[in-house]
């Protein structure tokens, strides 16, 4: 079936009545966490091509404007195994009766046979990720990991969607290996950027402000460290590595283990020079602000974060992990890096030596990220939408 599924392909233009509809199931949907980003942008974008949508997620924060309908999944947030298990029983119950036209599921959310499943996690890989060093989160993430990597597959045969749709080649290929029985419905869409809302300048008058009300010098060099899940992420090497960068102050956005990281930079003696900023939904203030980015993560499946950074013009510091190697070349819009303080205080140096390097590694960033506008991720979805519904591939039909 994948080489039927071309999604790439160029078409005439499809008149907005003969559009297929299109139900999005998703825990979250909004402005905070990478998946509910590119979702945000998909929904949006199918609204400009016309495309009639419907939401049934437990929250969904889109912008003013932007009419769907949306169905709440009444239920708890957290803690995920009880969270999880509600929004597959309730979710499930609430997709069978206001689900209209294609039935796109983001993960193993629901039992509803679907047409699409965007993949973007995959959970045979992935790793456990406690948010907090104690016993119990601990405990709760190990069995948060088996509920899922157990019920992953069992819900997507149940699924049994027409079409699976890895975030990136790297998810693409994971499923390919842990989910053979689906291997041949497996294509990638590339999750994509705003490209508008991070890019250079955009934000600098509120960037100023900030810097003022983080009380940072004008002329200090700052790393922006964005997301959650720190241990995963490799905020502890990013620390460590300041000792050896001194000109960096670092600043740290997303929601962990806080207390033990604070100790570490005060233990480190960097404290000064790192500003944890919570979470944010303005995180392209933030890459404003920054020099540079950096993220050694050990496991990604796209890393948003990184193509926001890198559309920000900032140079990029990360693993190669998915997404990453699809986005920097080394050396030239930014470094591949591994997750040693050691390797990260080095490449900081070289960058805090050089502006011209740092602008010029910035611009390289930029331009690559371009090819990863959101504009061709919705366009992509798109075109599949419309081919599956041409080629009569539908599977859930219409309930209106």
């Amino acid at each position: 079936m994948a080489a039927e599924i071309q999604t790439g392909a160029s078409h005439a233009a499809v008149p907005a009545a003969a559009l297929p509809d299109v139900t999005i199931v998703a825990n979250d949907i909004g402005p905070v966490g990478g998946m509910e980003r590119q979702l945000t942008d998909l929904i949006v974008g199918l609204r400009g091509l016309g495309h009639r949508v419907t939401v049934i997620a437990r929250t969904c924060e889109l912008p003013e404007g932007v009419d769907v309908d949306f169905h709440r999944v009444l239920g708890p947030g957290r803690p995920f195994v009880l969270a999880h298990t509600w929004f597959l029983l309730a979710g499930t119950l609430l997709t069978r009766f206001r689900r209209r036209g294609i039935l796109q599921a983001n993960g193993a959310v629901v039992f509803n046979r679907a047409d699409i499943a965007a993949v973007h996690y995959c959970h045979q890989v992935g790793p456990a990720n406690p948010s907090r060093s104690s016993r119990l989160f601990h405990t709760h993430a190990k069995l948060a990991s088996v509920l899922k990597r157990r019920g992953e597959g069992p819900t997507y045969r149940l699924n049994d969607p027409a079409v699976f749709v890895g975030v990136s080649e790297g998810v693409a290929e994971e499923m390919r290996e842990h989910h053979p029985r689906f291997a041949d419905r497996v294509v990638a869409i590339h999750n994509g950027v705003d490209t508008t809302a991070f890019a250079p300048g955009v934000h600098a008058g509120r960037a100023r402000a900030e810097r003022a009300k983080l009380e940072i010098a004008p002329d200090a060099l700052t790393v922006a460290f964005v997301g959650s899940e720190w241990g995963r992420k490799g905020l502890e090497p990013v620390l460590r590595a300041l000792v050896d960068a001194p000109d960096w102050t670092l600043l740290v956005v997303g929601n962990g283990d806080r207390y033990r990281y604070d100790g570490l930079a005060r233990e480190l003696g960097v404290a000064a020079r790192v500003r944890f900023l919570g979470v944010r939904s303005d995180v392209a203030v933030v890459y404003e602000l920054a020099d540079a980015f950096v993220l050694p993560s050990s496991y990604e499946t796209f890393s948003i974060v990184t193509f926001e950074a890198a559309a920000s013009g900032l140079p990029v510091l990360a693993t190669p992990v998915s997404g990453v190697r699809e986005l920097v070349r080394d050396g030239e819009n930014g470094y591949l890096i591994t997750p040693e303080a050691a390797v990260i205080a080095e490449r900081l140096n070289r960058l805090a030596a050089d502006a011209g390097l740092r602008a010029q590694l910035g611009a390289a960033a930029r331009e690559a990220a371009l090819g990863y506008d959101s504009t061709r991720m919705v366009r992509r979805y798109h075109e599949l939408y419309v081919r599956l519904a041409a080629e009569g591939r539908v599977r859930g039909g219409v309930r209106r």
